[in-house]
């Protein structure tokens, strides 16, 4: 037993639902930074929906971004990007997943479907959609602050991604509701409870089902939008299936929707706890915001990887097969890359945080939306209710690679006029 282990809690794990429910394990990470940066979290078999007996936790940036860089060596295939997961209970969906998720592609085939999708989030395609996101920010807290008080979660956080999903594959105003419902039960079903997993599979099919219909609808009579471009583009003869179309929108409601939607709120609730920080924003604007945002929130604490070989990492051997979880959570707040880690601090740079994943083949598409819509959000609210503030602590997700938040009661206060 390594001197680590006696440090920890006997049974200890980076993933456990109730922990992630509760807070993040700063200081565990800490912890592992200082004394074994690559540590074995040993579990029961088949506690995380894989047949082994634990993973390997990378804690330290530079570890992190070396497993994202070797794509040749850890796999996202071999047994998906997710931590820990109940698809496996449904061994039809687990595959169906992991052989058409672009987030757990390797090779070739990650990067056609890349290459394709990537025409929806060029430089020009993002700059295109600022006007229509930018006014549909401001009328979102406009809204919101009609009603006093409310949860910032459901009326400004997961408006914005929500929208602008839709505006980037064509779904039509008066079925978003649908597709938002569909996103939050697909992801609660992660959360570990049998029931949500039941839904959650139901919510998978009926999104597939619908994004199949989106697909076949758009070559038969295409329109001028992002989903006619994606089912009929063609890369060297290569173009989108329905199927792969179909859970191309899967991701996106877990990939854009969700973590844009935590991203938003964590951000939010910093401000709270640092209320200096918001002034600063509210006076200054400073570009800056959306990375320190992102750094802070972390809204994915880890993915991981399966290694295709016996490798060694920083030191240590890792056995082929064995997963490998990269913390982003831990390597976003190592302060042998960011000084004073624990400070939230929006005029920081550089940022160099891996909140959009490392560099490497996997390297979030939409990174620069993502910041587009961080940096809309919060300047709506900074100029139509500055005065926003908490009314109580929010109720955290459950999710066990999330950094999410379900509900957070707040004051919208007065409107700027």
């Amino acid at each position: 037993m390594t001197e680590t282990q006696h440090l920890l809690p006997e049974g200890f794990d980076f993933t456990d639902p109730a922990l992630i429910a509760e807070r993040i394990p700063h200081e565990e990470f800490a912890l592992l930074r200082k004394t074994e940066p690559i540590w074995w979290n040993a579990q029961p078999f088949g506690a995380s929906g894989y047949p082994d007996e634990g993973y390997w936790v990378v804690t330290k940036h530079a570890d992190v971004r070396a497993v994202s860089l070797h794509d040749e060596v850890f796999s996202s295939h071999e047994n998906t990007s997710l931590i820990r997961t109940n698809t496996t209970d449904n061994q039809e969906l687990h595959d169906a997943s992991r052989d058409n998720i672009m987030l757990f592609l390797d090779g070739p085939k990650h990067a056609k479907l890349r290459r394709i999708v990537s025409r929806g989030f060029t430089p020009r395609v993002v700059a295109g959609m600022r006007d229509s996101l930018d006014r549909q920010a401001r009328e979102i807290v406009t809204a919101a602050a009609e009603h006093n008080t409310g949860d910032f979660v459901t009326e400004v956080a997961s408006q914005l991604p929500l929208a602008t999903i839709c505006e980037l594959i064509g779904v039509p105003t008066d079925e978003r509701q649908q597709v938002f419902d569909w996103s939050n039960r697909l992801v609660g079903g992660g959360n570990g409870d049998p029931d949500a997993a039941a839904d959650g599979m139901q919510a998978s099919a009926e999104l597939l089902g619908y994004a199949y219909q989106m697909a076949e609808d758009r070559k038969a009579h295409p329109r001028d939008d992002i989903a006619t471009a994606l089912v009929t583009a063609t890369i060297d003869g290569e173009e989108l299936t329905a199927l792969e179309f179909g859970y191309y929108v899967m991701m996106l409601m877990v990939a854009g929707n969700e973590t844009t939607r935590n991203a938003t709120s964590q951000g939010m609730l910093a401000f709270f706890d640092h209320p200096d920080q918001w002034r600063l924003f509210v006076e200054e604007r400073p570009t800056t915001m959306a990375d320190e945002v992102v750094r802070w929130a972390t809204p994915v604490i880890s993915f991981q990887r399966t290694a295709l070989r016996d490798v060694e990492l920083g030191g240590v051997q890792i056995r082929k097969g064995q997963r490998v979880g990269m913390f982003y959570g831990s390597a976003n707040y190592d302060d042998e890359v960011f000084d004073d880690p624990f400070t939230f601090n929006v005029l920081r740079s550089p940022n160099p945080h891996l909140g959009f994943g490392a560099p490497g083949a996997h390297y979030c598409i939409g990174a620069n939306l993502a910041r587009m819509q961080i940096n809309l959000i919060f300047g709506a609210l900074a100029d139509i209710i500055p005065d926003i503030h908490q009314l109580d602590r929010p109720s955290r997700s459950v999710l066990p690679w999330i950094n999410g938040i379900d509900a957070m009661p707040v004051e919208f206060g007065s409107v700027t006029p």
